[in-house]
């Protein structure tokens, strides 16, 4: 069972949520809150300020990637992206060796092992943590056209918060995301998509959609920065800068985003959605396949879906008996859908609610990708997430489930259980199976 403080903090979480969410749909009904342009983050939660240098292995800086909304992506460059790309040789080796989880009850697949230790990059560097050469003016890293840079894989991650709260930048957000940017050794991209009840659905889930898209963009004009000389594109005049290696408008502003154009490899892109960020996750994947070659460069090779916040008419087995479950329980999870779903379209089987719905859209699951779920024993909502992937193996589809004994909802990425070792262990079972499918051809981690 969880711990006392875990249990006194869950009563206090649940009625601070429970009171916010009902003065969202009092308002909502009073003044109707509607606003295209949306919001991303609540002026009320603590925010983790963006740190462009390597102070602890992690970079990080903030985009507004859509002038007509809210919507924002938090980038997360691990300093391994700094190291010159590794021998052959090297590739080789099994950096993992299999030890068994105690912490887990439960695996529907194979078992993990530990990854290694991210490299650091041991080059001189300054005060800031980065190296003297790839300096901005501001202190930031920049890259260098000089530097044999590693291409990293890209991970959109979606954050939870019952759509009515969380953001990219929350300080738990945060930390989370710099944790799986090191262990994973990929790029994260964490999305600030629009809140309820500001924003209904389906706003969050076109808001993952309209990323993967920019990330495509991306990487398709890193690519014109290579030959592109003083011309103009769509009508634009853009000049090609040898300096910085980067595509610019007429007014001098960036077009290209240096630190995906220098070190993402957006051909080997995995979503990762928290609570309700997974079912923004598994929406984005769906579209994702439906796009087939149109998302190239991008292509989406995995998705994790850690405890998704999926829900249907017919209650499952957890359920009934967990209904009272710790944070997020039931209760306050219908108020949550409530603010999230238009009036009109409230319903437990949309489409948005129940993965297996039996008015779903979308292709077929056997075209979906491998899937990792993640759930926890004292979470009401995994019997629901343990059925979804369960279907997805019918089809032959790579979909194991991790189970966690003594865990909660949230027990990975909540504020106050981010440090525990079970928190700790998750990431690292997460990194085992996603470096599966992200790792070079040929070069394949074992598992």
């Amino acid at each position: 069972m969880p711990g006392v403080a875990v249990k006194l903090y869950s009563v206090f979480f649940k009625l601070l949520l429970k009171h916010r969410l009902q003065n969202l749909i009092s308002i909502s009904a009073a003044d109707g809150l509607s606003d295209s342009f949306g919001v991303s983050t609540r002026s009320d939660e603590s925010v983790a300020a963006a740190n462009p240098s390597f102070t602890d292995g992690v970079a990080t800086k903030d985009i507004h990637i859509d002038p007509m909304t809210s919507l924002t992506v938090r980038i997360f460059l691990p300093e391994s992206a700094l190291s010159p790309p590794e021998p052959d040789s090297l590739r080789h080796k099994d950096h993992f060796h299999h030890q068994p989880r105690s912490d887990r009850r439960h695996s529907y697949g194979p078992n993990h092992n530990s990854p290694a230790p991210v490299e650091r990059n041991e080059s001189r560097r300054n005060s800031y943590g980065c190296n003297n050469e790839n300096l901005e003016p501001y202190g930031g890293y920049a890259p260098s056209a000089k530097r044999n840079s590693r291409k990293l894989p890209v991970m959109l991650q979606f954050h939870g918060g019952g759509w009515v709260s969380g953001s990219s930048d929350s300080a738990a957000n945060d930390f989370f995301c710099r944790r799986i940017a090191k262990v994973c050794d990929v790029i994260v991209l964490a999305v600030g998509y629009r809140l309820a009840p500001e924003n209904r659905y389906p706003a969050a889930f076109e808001d993952g959609v309209k990323v993967l898209n920019w990330l495509g963009k991306q990487a398709n004009l890193a690519e014109c920065c290579k030959s592109l000389g003083n011309r103009r594109v769509n009508g634009v005049e853009v000049k090609k800068l040898n300096v910085q290696g980067q595509i610019v408008d007429a007014f001098g502003a960036s077009m290209v985003e240096p630190w995906l154009a220098a070190h993402a490899d957006p051909s080997r892109c995995v979503l990762l959605g928290v609570s309700c960020g997974g079912n923004i996750a598994d929406y984005v994947a769906r579209k994702a396949v439906e796009a087939g070659k149109l998302l190239e460069p991008v292509k989406v090779v995995a998705q994790v879906l850690m405890y998704p916040f999926f829900i249907g008419n017919n209650p499952t087995q957890s359920e009934i008996k967990l209904a009272n479950s710790y944070f997020y329980d039931k209760p306050v999870s219908v108020l949550a859908w409530k603010l999230f779903l238009p009036e009109k379209e409230f319903d437990f089987d949309h489409p948005a609610a129940n993965p297996l719905a039996h008015n779903r859209s979308g292709p077929p699951l056997k075209l979906m990708p491998p899937t990792l779920t993640v759930v926890a024993e004292h979470d009401w909502m995994r019997d629901r997430a343990i059925a979804y992937s369960e279907e997805l193996r019918k089809v032959n589809v790579d979909s194991p489930v991790l189970e966690y004994k003594d865990a909660v909802h949230e027990f990975a990425t909540l504020d106050m259980l981010l440090k525990t070792p079970q928190a700790q262990a998750c990431a690292e079972d997460i990194a085992i199976w996603v470096k599966k499918y992200i790792s070079i051809r040929g070069h394949e981690f074992s598992y």
